[in-house]
């Protein structure tokens, strides 16, 4: 890495960026700062879509110069600084309603998204959970493709008592829609789906090029399954010491502290 270039850092939200309060400590923040300071980018790289990342970092209260948020696995990219979408893509809509039906065969909560809500033809238990954090509006409908009117940038399956069931669910849909669509879990309860030309990896190559920065001058931190593909595709991929036993097997780095006790602001303030 070359430190008298710019440089990008990919930090997931939940479990990295965020302590388990959802908060970033005032240590982290401060090198966050000084990060940016000196012309560096800042990037939140989330399984949430974007609007829930945008909550997060107003919530924040986050101002860094060149900041960027990547949502929904891969498939929004978009820029804070000129409040403008760089890069967009989406579940084809003539797959929604046949996930759906599936989910329903397997008794399966699956809800999707449009700009403004989140579209589901369930509330109850999965939902309100889900809920907990994300504070997007809710649609609840028996006609979902009323509410969408151009593909939704990812779907997600939620089951918080049987994952042998939601794995049976997963299975069935990989058979259904093939190489189409990428299948995986973001915790041990959530299923994100979302198109393959997407995925984390895909935004640490299309930011990079689109800023015109070297790969090797790319930063990611994560702890789950849907951080690999950014992990393996950044410069240097790091792994919270609370990752899964996987996130730490193919990350270049461990952190020696977990996401309470600002495992990420060493990386950070090394990278300035």
């Amino acid at each position: 890495m070359d430190k008298n270039k710019k440089k990008i850092f990919f930090f997931d939200l939940d479990g990295t960026l965020l302590t388990s309060e959802k908060k970033i400590s005032d240590k982290t923040m401060d090198a966050l700062k000084r990060f940016t300071d000196a012309g560096n980018h800042f990037c939140i790289n989330t399984g949430r879509a974007i609007d829930s990342a945008k909550a997060v970092y107003e919530g924040l209260g986050l101002d860094f110069k060149g900041s960027f948020l990547c949502g929904s696995n891969g498939t929004e990219i978009y820029s804070v600084d000129d409040q403008k979408y760089v890069f967009k893509t989406g579940v084809p809509l003539d797959l929604v309603p046949k996930i759906i039906d599936l989910s329903e065969q397997y008794d399966i909560h699956c809800h999707t998204y449009n700009e403004t809500h989140i579209v589901s033809k369930r509330n109850g238990e999965c939902m309100d959970y889900y809920r907990r954090v994300i504070k997007t509006p809710l649609i609840v409908t028996d006609d979902i493709m009323k509410e969408l009117s151009s593909p939704p940038s990812k779907m997600i399956a939620i089951e918080l008592h049987d994952h042998d069931k939601q794995e049976r669910f997963r299975l069935a849909l990989q058979d259904l829609v093939g190489d189409k669509l990428t299948l995986l879990y973001s915790n041990p309860y959530y299923m994100e789906i979302f198109p393959s030309e997407a995925g984390k990896g895909s935004v640490v190559k299309r930011l990079a090029s689109y800023l015109n920065i070297p790969v090797e001058n790319t930063l990611a931190a994560g702890d789950e399954q849907n951080d690999i593909s950014m992990i393996e595709a950044a410069g240097l991929g790091i792994a919270m010491s609370n990752a899964t036993d996987l996130v730490k097997s193919i990350a270049d780095v461990i952190t020696d502290f977990d996401n309470d006790h600002d495992g990420l602001a060493p990386f950070i303030e090394d990278a300035i």
